[in-house]
């Protein structure tokens, strides 16, 4: 039994919904959306159609925000948030931080908002609905007022989407479609969010298990130090960088 007909049989134990999820899942869509829960760090997160899945791949970025972080009191920007995960996880494990999220999808922030209730921070996690490439909106956010600026941005080349798995795609384009070679948005975040990182201060962003040298030259280019990790099955995966 696959860990996906395995979710599913475990939030329908039998009956009518159980074979509509059984068949749902033969279909390709994923377990995730028909049980709509993900499980991501320690927490419960709802999903939906409306926002990407958290993946385990992601975990190591929260793992190092939360090393990061340690028990200062520090500000954190959390761009293209989606579910909240990344957000609403480091908040979770580090009771003194407060972040600013933000996402374009209003169908996401929503599930984000839920979220973040759920897990029990929402006193700490505020949301913003704003696209974060819009220049008026980067404009209207503090100079060296973040400690972190995280990201699991859209990272995937136009031309790429059409031939992943049919379940990846089921999740929202816009969260995938990272531009002609799946760059876009490092580009924005290095180039624009610059003057909003504090002194000191950690960009930290998930990348495709290939981009590790091209993030390595955009980082160089903008004038960022910039260390690769790799997530738990061995692909690099986190882009920590520091303005040098």
């Amino acid at each position: 039994m696959s860990e996906a007909e395995r979710l599913v049989r475990e939030r329908f134990p039998g009956g009518a919904e159980l074979e509509d999820a059984l068949r749902r899942l033969a279909e390709g869509e994923p377990a995730q959306y028909i049980t709509g829960i993900a499980y991501f760090y320690s927490e419960v997160y709802n999903v939906s159609p409306d926002c990407f899945i958290p993946r385990p791949d992601t975990e190591r970025l929260v793992d190092r925000a939360v090393k990061f972080a340690a028990d200062r009191a520090l500000r954190m920007l959390d761009l293209c948030t989606g579910s909240g995960c990344i957000a609403i996880s480091t908040a979770a494990h580090c009771p003194n931080i407060t972040v600013t999220a933000v996402e374009l999808s209003a169908g996401a922030l929503a599930l984000a908002e839920k979220n973040a209730v759920q897990n029990g921070v929402a006193d700490r996690v505020t949301f913003v609905h704003a696209d974060m490439r819009d220049p008026e909106f980067i404009a209207s956010l503090p100079d060296r007022g973040y400690d972190i600026i995280a990201s699991n941005p859209p990272y995937i080349a136009t031309d790429v989407i059409p031939t992943l798995d049919v379940s990846v795609r089921r999740e929202p384009t816009i969260a995938l479609d990272g531009g002609a070679n799946g760059l876009d948005f490092y580009h924005v975040i290095m180039r624009s969010y610059s003057p909003k990182l504090a002194k000191d201060g950690i960009m930290l962003l998930e990348i495709g298990y290939d981009q590790a040298d091209a993030l390595r030259e955009l980082a160089e280019k903008h004038g960022y130090g910039c260390d690769i990790f790799r997530d738990y099955g061995g692909n690099d995966r986190v882009a920590e960088l520091r303005k040098l």
